[in-house]
């Protein structure tokens, strides 16, 4: 009997683990203390990667920045399966005019300057410079008061420059060959207008979250834990 019962627990268990996936991320930041022409600057990047895609969420931590050389204009990656091209097929993020005197303006649709560049430096590069139009770079947040009260000339009214993303980007790629098992092995990330002022990213975390299938599964795996447990207490009152 007590043999029956756990090949009837583990095959529950067997269920329900395959009813899971697995899909791997990775942040990359600046180092502590990193700096630019413009001054001081301080960046993330997190990619999910899965069957064939990789997502991004690219964030500008730099507070009430001084210089566009401070805000982020393009970011290099490598991949650990060698994947050197791809399709930018999406991207959001909340667009927003650096007026003079450091207001802001909501500016409304998802950014549009920002492209997917093949075959970088042996990987792929997401660039908002390479149309010749440097619009939505990534700023980071403003100061007290919603007021970019140290932007100069480089940000605030600076039509050529305006509008930035504010804080943010959401970026979906379709890479083939990449699967959930695939790792970001570099980042570099790129400041200002002007291309080479990079900064290499250090990874900080790496997690595997469970992604729960759909719920026609998880209602198998109750059913199942149900059995399980009137087949147990069957077996105890015989």
């Amino acid at each position: 009997m007590r043999k029956k019962l756990v090949c009837a627990s583990l095959c529950v268990f067997g269920l329900l683990a395959a009813g899971a996936a697995r899909a791997d991320t990775i942040t990359f930041v600046t180092p502590t203390g990193s700096t630019t022409s413009g001054g001081a600057v301080d960046a993330s990047a997190t990619f999910l990667t899965g069957n064939g895609t990789v997502a991004i969420t690219l964030s500008d931590l730099q507070a009430n920045p001084t210089d566009v050389a401070q805000v982020i204009s393009d970011l290099d990656f490598t991949l650990s399966n060698g994947a050197t091209s791809g399709t930018l097929t999406s991207i959001s993020g909340q667009q927003i005019q650096v007026n003079s005197g450091g207001s802001t303006t909501s500016v409304s649709g998802d950014p549009t300057h920002w492209f997917l560049n093949n075959n970088v430096n042996g990987g792929l590069q997401l660039d908002a410079l390479g149309n010749g139009q440097p619009k939505d770079l990534i700023i980071g947040p403003s100061g007290s008061g919603g007021m970019y009260t140290n932007a100069n000339g480089s940000i605030a009214g600076n039509g050529p420059h305006n509008p930035f993303t504010d804080g943010t980007a959401t970026f979906l790629l379709d890479v083939s060959g990449v699967t959930m098992n695939t790792n970001v092995d570099s980042a570099v990330f790129s400041f200002g207008t002007t291309a080479g002022i990079d900064v290499s990213g250090i990874p900080q975390t790496s997690i595997v979250p469970v992604i729960p299938e759909p719920p026609s599964l998880l209602l198998l795996g109750t059913g199942l834990l149900v059995l399980a447990g009137a087949f147990k207490a069957k077996l105890l009152l015989a």
